[in-house]
């Protein structure tokens, strides 16, 4: 399967590492990646419209909501 380890020795990792850092904090680390992989997407997202000439959608979303709260 992968690199060569098949089902059993995953799902003995799997256990192992379960057992050494518990549920709940391999879920914290989970979402943090998972948060962290969709900023890292956001930014390459914002360099290519600044890229193109426009202005990404959370610059301009701010800059219309200055402009409200002068008036």
């Amino acid at each position: 399967m992968i690199g060569g380890l098949g089902t059993t020795e995953l799902i003995i990792i799997l256990v192992i590492v379960v057992v050494l850092f518990g549920v709940g904090r391999i879920g914290k680390i989970a979402g943090e990646m998972g948060s962290g992989i969709r900023a890292f997407k956001e930014g390459i997202q914002g360099d290519e419209e600044e890229d193109d000439g426009e202005k990404p959608e959370s610059e301009a979303a701010e800059e219309s909501q200055e402009e409200e709260s002068k008036t």
